[in-house]
Order: C-alpha cells, then structure tokens, then sequence
C-alpha cells in the first residue's frame, strides 16, 4: 500500500433479479434459449407498444432496501437514458435517475479484522440492454436481444473503499446478501451478478477526488482483484509523472492483466435522462413495505449470532453454516432430526465415556448436545463439503438428503459404528442415496462390536503377545498407549468400541 497515494473505489453493482419474466413485459428470462427467441414487441420497442411494470421486480427491490436498512421511496420515477447502441434496440434504456426507489442503505464489511462501514447511495430498477457477440461473426457482430428488458437492480455504492480488499468483501457481502434474499441466483459466468468499478487516488489526506476511470463489468472476484490493482499503480504512475488522467470507461483484459481506455466516460447529462412518458410513477405504501418485511428471512449476520450462542458453534463455523441459506437450512433440518432421535444415555457413553456418575442430568444433556452439535456441523463442514467440491454439486443437489446423514451422525452417537466406520457408509449412501445408513451398517456387517467380554479377550491376547511393549508403557512411555490401541482395532477389524477399548486397555496395562 502506498503511503503518499490513497485510492479511493465505489462499486455499481447489477443484480439481475430473479423474476420469471421481465420487468416491463411478458417475456421470459430463462438462460440459455436461442438467440433472439425470447425478446417480444415491448422489448423490441416496436411502434404502438407499451410498457407494464412487473410487480415481482417491485418487491424484490424493496426486499433488498429493507435488509440494508435503506429508505424506501413512497415515490419513484422511471427515466429514459437515452444512447446509441447496437445491442439498445429503442435508442434508450429504460431506468430511474432522480427518484430511485432504494436511498440511503449501508453494508458493513470485515477487512483485516477491522469492520468498515459501507454506504449505499442507491438502488434503482432498471432493464438490462442485449447483447453483442463478436467471436463467432468475421467482420461483423451478432445481436442476441433476450437479455433485452430483464429485470436489473443496480446498487450504487458511496466511494467509501479503499484497497482492492475493501471492494471485494463488499462485492461478496452484496453477493451473498442478495442470494440470501434470493432476489437473484448471483451466476457471475451468465452475467447474474456484474461489477462497475470506479476507480481514483489522490494524495493521502487531501479531501477532493480525483479523476475516476470506471471498470467496467467484472464478472468474477478475482479478475476484479487484478483490475483494481492495476488501475490504481497505472494512475499512481502517471500523477507522479505529473501526466493528465482524463475520465473514461475502460475495460479489463484478463489475459494480459491490464485495463485499457475504451471510451471517455460520459456524465449523468450525456443521457439526457427525462421521465419515461409510458410509465406512471411508482406508488409504494407502508402496508405494501410491511408485508415484504413480515416475509423476511432470517439475516444471515442475525443467524450466525444465534449459531454461536444457542449452538454454541465456533465464529468461523458458524460463518461457514450461514454462507448460503441452503447451507444454514441443511444443518438446521439435521439438527433438528439428531436432537430429536438422540438418545442420551448411549451419546454419553460415546462423546464422555470417562465421566463421573455424579454429574447432574442437565450438565450431560448440555454437554452431550453440544458435542454432537459440533458433529453434525463438522459432518457438513469436511466430509459433506469435499464430495460435494469433488462431484461440483451445490449442497442442495446433494444425493444425501440432510434426513438421510443425520441418521447417519445418530448411528456415530449410539456407539453403533465408529467414525472411520462412518465415512464407508458416507461413500455408500452417496452411491445409493434410496439407502439408509443403518440399512447399510446392517447389511455390511459394520455395526460396532460393544461386547465387552469379546473386547477383553483380544485385549489379553495382544498384551500376552507384547510383553516389552508393556514394559516400556507402565516405564513411563506412554506413547506406546497407541500401540495398543491399534493393535487391538486392527485385530477387531475396526468395529470395535474405541471408547471401550481404551478404557478397558488402561485398566489392563496399569495391572
């Protein structure tokens, strides 16, 4: 970081919104159709032709207005930006300027260790242009409208970051807010979710901005990363050779790592922005407000609060847990199902096999909940998590429905096979997700051995048959310990109760 220059960023950030069809007609707006089928007279502009605001949009950008705590307009006004594009079929876009319908929110981001606080100047609906295609034509470009009228809502940020960190932590922290809302399904590689970045330095501890060059629609995290960090040494660079930087929109090149000047940037007046002459101005009433909060889901900084407190979860699990609602309601529905089936006199043998009988009721209860709590998070966290990374799944296309591994944690936590065990019946439910996991360890012949009479006898036979080992332990090695442990297993096979086998052992080896 340099300590002469500070750089200064705000982000514009265009959410597509999760809508079946357009915001201002009937068309649909699923990915991946032919080009040009879906782009109908409205989003065409055609002669005669009007324009009817979509309601679901409408609720979506409130939904978000209200999770930043922003103000939400009882008015707004929808405006035509007027410019020349191949791709702009009706000569404008349609959008909002002056009266937005979201003002005046915030994001609070964790850089470092340090929580910075975000504006958000605004959040306006708007609707997206089509799209240009040049690899595929010589000589020419194709025209692929279906983008054309999808429902946008572009945040507007105040220049309140700092360092290419500060804007990827808010750019995530929008990301998976507006996923959390599922507002939008944030698909950066379909354009879902695009980044403008506006891009300044000025020397540290002066307060005017200076000249802003705008990056524009970055599509992924990393190449975000690399835009900002090379823009921000091109204009250090070129202030300390007392060169001009003239305003523009540039575009990055993620092959070579650098921005280059595509346009001079255009001002808010180059548009000649003027109210839309086809569209009322949109009303929004308190009750209309409340109902979308009443619906709310639960945030996701609230919910990890929670997991930390009545779970009694790590910070860093519990972050993991709240990632994505899908990841939160996995472990909640598992939770819930092992707390309920748990039986706590077979747990307590399990997670405190070494306890004293005189500990009260409501201690194990505490105690034994708490550690398969921590299972049952860790499950997801490691085993869950790598196969589902492996297979490129997201957790709600898991074969293992959240039901179908609790009870697999509950077969863990009754002492019936042990986590080694586990994981082969983990690899089997995942290949037969129509099986159960004690369907399996029955079939298999897993269930672990708890008889204790049969745990002694081999004990007796690998002490007999190790004799220096013996020696050295009640020497004072205690390393050896584990020797035995071992031994003992692998003559068993691994179905052995480890809990058993190590209490048993260390009465035995003391003599």
């Amino acid at each position: 970081m340099s300590t002469t220059w500070e750089t200064v960023i705000g982000l514009e950030i265009h959410t597509q919104l999760s809508t079946q069809s357009k915001i201002f007609s009937g068309a649909s707006t699923a990915y991946g159709a032919e080009p040009n089928t879906q782009a109908c007279a409205v989003d065409l502009g055609l002669p005669g032709v009007l324009p009817v605001l979509n309601e679901a949009a409408v609720e979506k950008a409130v939904m978000f207005g209200l999770a930043i705590e922003a103000e939400i307009a009882p008015r707004s006004v929808f405006a035509r930006k007027n410019y020349f594009y191949p791709d702009l079929p009706k000569g404008y876009q349609i959008s909002q300027m002056d009266l937005p319908i979201v003002g005046n929110g915030h994001m609070d981001i964790e850089v470092d260790g340090e929580t910075k606080r975000i504006g958000i100047t605004r959040a306006h609906l708007e609707e997206d242009a089509g799209k240009s295609l040049h690899e595929s034509f010589h000589g020419m470009s194709g025209i692929d409208l279906n983008r054309a009228g999808t429902p946008l809502l572009e945040i507007v940020s105040e220049p309140d970051m700092r360092s290419a960190q500060d804007a990827i932590a808010y750019a995530k922290k929008i990301h998976e807010l507006v996923q959390w809302l599922d507002i939008c399904d944030g698909n950066m590689q379909e354009g879902s979710f695009r980044c403008d970045v506006n891009v300044s330095v000025r020397p540290r501890g002066v307060e005017k901005l200076g000249t802003r060059r705008e990056i524009k629609n970055l599509n992924s995290f990393r190449y975000m990363q690399q835009a900002i960090e090379f823009e921000t040494n091109w204009q250090i660079e070129m202030l300390q050779a007392e060169k001009e930087i003239k305003q523009a929109t540039v575009l990055f090149d993620p092959d070579t790592g650098e921005t280059r000047a595509m346009r001079s940037k255009e001002e808010a007046n180059d548009y000649r922005y003027f109210p839309d002459p086809d569209l009322l101005p949109l009303s929004i009433d308190d009750l209309f407000v409340d109902q979308i909060r009443s619906n709310m889901p639960e945030m996701p900084e609230k919910m990890r609060n929670r997991f930390v407190e009545y779970y009694f979860l790590d910070p860093y699990v519990a972050a993991y847990l709240t990632s994505s609602r899908a990841i939160a309601s996995f472990f909640e529905t598992m939770q819930k199902v092992v707390s309920t089936n748990l039986d706590i006199n077979k747990a307590r043998k399990v997670f405190i096999p070494n306890d004293e009988a005189s500990l009260s009721a409501d201690y194990i209860q505490n105690e034994v909940t708490q550690i398969q709590t921590k299972l049952v998070a860790n499950w997801i966290m490691v085993e869950l998590s790598a196969r589902l990374n492996r297979d490129n799944l997201s957790i709600d296309m898991s074969p293992i429905t959240p039901e179908k591994l609790a009870g697999l944690i509950l077969e863990i936590a009754h002492g019936n096979i042990s986590g080694k065990i586990a994981k082969q019946v983990f690899e089997e439910l995942w290949q037969t997700p129509d099986s159960t996991a004690d369907s399996i360890i029955e079939a298999k012949g897993l269930k672990q051995i708890t008889d204790t009479g049969a745990i002694e006898a081999v004990i007796d036979q690998i002490i007999t048959a190790n004799g220096k080992q013996v020696e050295q332990y009640r020497g004072g090695n205690d390393k050896v310990f584990g020797f035995f442990v071992g031994q003992v297993m692998k003559a068993m096979q691994g179905k052995a109760n480890p809990a058993e086998v190590n209490k048993m052992l260390m009465a035995k080896l003391k003599g």
